[in-house]
């Protein structure tokens, strides 16, 4: 590989030499490193949006209405869909060129799918690293379509500008789908499929379970009888909005993806949020936490690849295994023995 050719390539933005860069950090070959290294004072430029949810909700709809709504305004977008790998077989079915068919070939759209190789968290293993690259590439939006698995997709939040939870009125029990921990990740909610019974519903329980964590739950629903209530007056709940006049207020927006409809109204909630991000200093201070969980992450692969592969650890334990075993010593034993070797500076 001619690491400084297809970097030059990259930057300038040309396809078949993003689709090496990212099969060369997807299968960590030679070199993967130091081609993001150089890329890193390239990033910045593209908005990253998350898109989660549970699976049959639409979200791969949803990115195919947004990738047009994007192109029809001049955006260069790319989309990175993750699919879930087989326990059993390792495969997994990367199709949403299929569902995406009717953006898949205008050359200002890069789609790639990618499985999970085992990583949870609704998220690829080198899912963060490929953003880089599509960020380095010229990109204006990178949409994330994760996994399609609920509540473990947490990992999108920490990767993401915005991230967006679409879910469904057949979504099942309305406070199963807003437990804690689903609700902190989404910057914005999206009642897909809103043409069917229900969605009203579900958008009304979501913007009262907001409500109650902001202290305003029943700030949009209707007083019984048609009574007036005025709810400009002080009270707790409204001194806590005066106070927090600079919080963002997740909007819930209703859109029926395979027709069109609310798609305009999400962009503009996307851009909002985004305003919001860039006026408070919140953007900055997401990536730069981003960047510190990356740091980490790259730390923590290069001493893991060191201590298995430059050690004699695999060897130690391998020797103590027959005494874990047998009882006589624990998994934590071995572990801190192996430990306690490199703090003393040997290589056990």
């Amino acid at each position: 590989m001619d690491s400084d050719l297809l970097l030059t390539e990259l930057l300038a933005g040309k396809t078949a030499a993003l689709a090496r860069a990212i099969s060369v950090v997807e299968n960590g070959r030679p070199g993967f490193e130091r081609l993001l290294a150089e890329v890193h004072r390239s990033l910045g430029r593209a908005r990253r949006i998350g898109i989660t949810g549970p699976p049959g909700a639409g979200k791969s709809t949803l990115v195919e209405r947004l990738v047009g709504a994007y192109r029809a305004a001049g955006l260069r977008v790319a989309v990175l869909a993750i699919d879930p790998t087989s326990p059993f077989t390792g495969g997994a079915l990367l199709g949403d060129r299929i569902r995406m068919e009717s953006v898949a070939l205008d050359e200002g759209v890069y789609i790639r799918s990618m499985a999970t190789r085992g990583s949870l968290g609704g998220l690829a293993v080198t899912s963060r690293e490929v953003c880089d690259l599509l960020d380095a590439a010229g990109f204006d939006r990178i949409l994330v379509e994760t996994v399609g698995v609920g509540q473990s997709e947490l990992d999108v939040a920490r990767m993401a500008d915005s991230t967006v939870l679409v879910l469904v009125p057949e979504s099942g029990d309305g406070i199963q789908t807003l437990k804690s921990g689903i609700m902190e990740i989404a910057d914005i909610f999206v009642v897909n499929k809103a043409d069917r019974a229900g969605a009203d519903k579900l958008r009304q329980e979501i913007e009262v379970t907001l409500g109650i964590r902001r202290g305003n739950a029943f700030r949009n629903v209707p007083a019984h009888h048609g009574a007036r209530i005025d709810r400009k007056g002080g009270g707790r709940a409204a001194r806590r909005e005066a106070g927090d006049a600079s919080a963002w207020e997740q909007p819930v927006a209703l859109t029926v993806a395979a027709k069109g409809e609310g798609v305009e109204e999400l962009i503009a909630a996307l851009d909002r949020h985004h305003e919001w991000l860039t006026r408070t200093g919140v953007l900055h201070e997401r990536r730069r936490r981003r960047l510190m969980d990356r740091t980490r992450e790259v730390v923590d692969r290069a001493t893991r690849r060191w201590l298995w592969e430059e050690t004699r650890a695999e060897q130690l334990v391998a020797e103590r295994l027959d005494e874990v075993t047998q009882g006589r010593l624990s998994p934590y034993d071995v572990a801190a023995e192996v430990l306690e070797g490199l703090k003393q500076g040997e290589r056990i």
